[in-house]
């Protein structure tokens, strides 16, 4: 059985149950040669079964999984072969009680490369990870970060065409996780090997990946570019998942010529949309995207609305505004920002934000 040679890896139909629990439901994806494709979801949504799976470590209960146009068999030889061309890191990396030079050679000893290209190669790739200098010291003595470099220097080292990775970053610190980040970014440039990243860090999938797919509680509910999933999600699943925390409840009072007008309990937000009158919708719109002022500004901006401040969080160099202009509103602005303006509780300011900014999504009633 063949499938079009588009894609390296062609998930079809998949699902997967731990006893009654399942776990993945009527997965189909399909992973292009030399993209980097992350997946994103909550702990949980079935990320790591799915990557074990297409790893051939887990057989699927139901559906096929596709390698190079070749079926999968679900025994044999064939799956030790495929499995030869692919690397899985895990989330929380293993290393032998050994070198650094030695856990990183393993690999090359088993599959039989003499011991001088051994070295070549093993001292290669060491550089490119940033540990020629650790050669003889024990992997064991190694911080996290310096651990996980050992493990990617492992799996490159073997030259796989796909290379999965499960939570790369999760118990680093931020240094730890921008080298390995970056580790990435480059291997997947320089050497056009296909990755699967499964992450709970948006922000690292917008950075590194070509491609998203988001999976909550099993289900694949929308693969896209960064755009198609951050600024235009398909359901309010996916919107609140995403961090747009304005999802506002409306119904399109006017539409003409791709502009409408959605009136939320008497005020009227407009937007960029071919929805018809009469359609009950959400309008979602980012944060970050909601300029904040004190007086009403002349801008190009359709939307402007008079608001009260009813709630400011710092966290680092971002203040998080809460207003009511009607209805709810949460902004997103530079704590330097915040200052000058002085936005505290009780505060009038003005809240504006482009038609092309606002996203409006088909609300499903029951």
């Amino acid at each position: 059985m063949m499938k079009p040679l588009s894609s390296i890896i062609e998930v079809v139909d998949l699902s997967h149950s731990y006893g009654e629990r399942k776990v993945l439901q009527d997965l189909n994806l399909g992973i292009g040669k030399g993209e980097v494709f992350a997946l994103i979801g909550p702990t949980g949504a079935g990320k790591t079964t799915l990557l074990r799976i297409i790893d051939l470590l887990e057989v699927p209960g139901a559906g096929e999984i596709y390698f190079d146009g070749k079926c999968l068999p679900r025994s044999g030889k064939q799956r030790l072969e495929i499995r030869r061309r692919m690397s899985f890191i895990h989330q929380k990396p293993q290393v032998f009680n050994l070198s650094v030079y030695d856990n990183v050679a393993c690999g090359l000893r088993w599959r039989g490369e003499g011991k001088n290209r051994i070295a070549e190669k093993v001292d290669h790739i060491l550089e490119m990870v940033g540990l020629e200098g650790y050669k003889n010291r024990n992997a064991r003595t190694l911080s996290g970060g310096e651990a996980q470099r050992v493990a990617l220097a492992r799996s490159l080292v073997l030259e796989p065409e796909v290379l999965l990775l499960d939570e790369p970053t999760a118990n680093l610190d931020p240094v730890s996780t921008a080298k390995i980040e970056q580790l990435i970014s480059y291997v997947a440039r320089q050497h056009n090997t296909t990755m699967i990243i499964a992450t709970h860090d948006m922000s690292q999938g917008q950075q590194l990946a070509d491609r998203i797919g988001v999976l909550l509680d099993g289900r694949l509910v929308q693969t896209g570019n960064v755009t198609d999933i951050f600024r235009s999600p398909q359901n309010e699943q996916v919107a609140h998942f995403v961090g747009m925390e304005n999802i506002i409840e409306g119904v399109i009072s006017a539409s003409n010529e791709g502009i409408v007008m959605v009136n939320i309990g008497g005020n009227a937000i407009q937007a960029v949309s071919n929805h018809p009158a009469g359609k009950e919708v959400y309008a979602c719109i980012r944060p970050e995207d909601i300029t904040l002022a004190l007086s009403r500004t002349q801008s190009s901006a359709r939307n402007s609305f008079q608001a009260k401040v009813t709630r400011v969080t710092s966290f680092g160099p971002l203040s998080r505004v809460e207003i009511n202009c009607g209805f709810r509103l949460v902004a997103l602005v530079t704590k330097i920002s915040a200052e000058e303006l002085n936005l505290q509780v009780g505060r009038e300011v003005y809240a504006t934000f482009k038609a092309t900014g606002v996203h409006v999504m088909e609300r499903k009633t029951s």
